[in-house]
């Protein structure tokens, strides 16, 4: 198990700033964003993130520094023989990152108020054990006693977290507008959506989860960002193809197009030809640090429906360029 205070590179006496300062530096490192071809920064990623939890909760840190809980936030063996190196009797301090508590992390602690603690020396060292300077070891926990002391009750568990799925309209992705979700206890509330926010990107909501004995869990919100008729997007940008007619692809014209803020006006320049892209700026998705993407837009030229009028105009002309040429045919 590893020390949470290692994991993230920070001493002890770390103050809550040095924490969140360690941790989203790792965090920016590591992301799986940002490390798809890395399964290893994925998971030192879960590990970093372990630790913070951990250190970012005071009672919890207080209880890890006291080693009455390891850094997987277990409750430590009654007598300090717990993994990490720091065996012995006296509690040793445990080392491994963050967690979460369960029923089944207690099982073996619920008689502890019953344990004879003769019956478990006598097994462990034999008859000898009990006796030191003529004192049995069903005294040692007392004041005259070698100093053990019965473990601390482990801390009352969190209820569980609940997941929710929020489907998000692509126009309203892009713009970041509040999403309103309702809650499993029938409670509704406004959530803003994150700068660089994508499919499956999740929000963690404090205290919306399920109550427990110590305290609620958290919400979960997974979004789903729905398509879109003619939208679509390219990393940061919003895609779209415009079809224009072949005059306004010849001599040129003021054309509306579609944005995700709504329509604005577009110049296609003369001889604008199929395949063409222009950009608007600042009409894409969110970034972080609040800048937006682009939105590219595709010209396409389409024919009318009857070309025999067109076909009449054009009757004796052809082109006489090589549209392939750079295909070498």
């Amino acid at each position: 198990m590893a020390d949470p205070y290692s994991t993230l590179g920070i001493s002890r006496s770390a103050s809550e700033k040095d924490i969140k300062s360690a941790y989203r530096k790792l965090a920016k490192e590591l992301h799986p964003d940002r490390n798809k071809d890395n399964p290893q920064a994925a998971d030192k990623f879960g590990k970093v993130t372990q630790a913070y939890d951990l250190l970012s909760d005071k009672d919890k840190r207080a209880q890890f520094d006291r080693g009455e809980i390891d850094g997987d936030g277990n409750p430590t063996s009654p007598f300090g023989m717990g993994g990490g190196g720091h065996g012995g009797f006296g509690g040793g301090r445990p080392g491994s990152a963050g967690g979460s508590y369960s029923s089944r992390d207690y099982q073996g602690f619920n008689g502890a108020e019953e344990m004879d603690l003769g019956d478990l020396f006598e097994g462990l060292f034999g008859r000898g054990a009990q006796r030191s300077g003529g004192r049995s070891s069903a005294g040692m926990g007392g004041p005259q006693g070698g100093g053990f002391r019965r473990p601390p009750p482990p801390p009352p568990t969190k209820g569980a977290d609940i997941r929710y799925k929020l489907a998000v309209p692509f126009v309203e992705a892009a713009t970041r507008a509040k999403q309103r979700i309702t809650l499993a206890d029938g409670k509704t509330i406004d959530l803003s959506l994150p700068e660089h926010v994508e499919d499956g990107t999740t929000m963690r909501l404090k205290g919306k989860g399920q109550k427990g004995p110590g305290g609620n869990g958290d919400g979960i919100v997974v979004v789903d960002v729905q398509s879109h008729p003619f939208f679509y997007r390219d990393g940061d940008d919003v895609r779209v193809d415009l079809p224009i007619t072949l005059d306004e692809a010849v001599n040129g014209a003021k054309v509306k197009v579609p944005t995700v803020d709504g329509p604005v006006m577009l110049t296609v320049g003369a001889g604008s030809s199929s395949g063409k892209v222009l950009r608007l700026k600042g009409k894409g998705f969110g970034k972080k640090g609040g800048a937006r993407g682009d939105q590219l837009v595709t010209l396409e030229i389409q024919l009318p429906d009857d070309v025999s009028v067109l076909s009449a105009k054009l009757k004796g002309w052809s082109d006489s360029g090589n549209p392939r040429g750079r295909m070498g045919l």
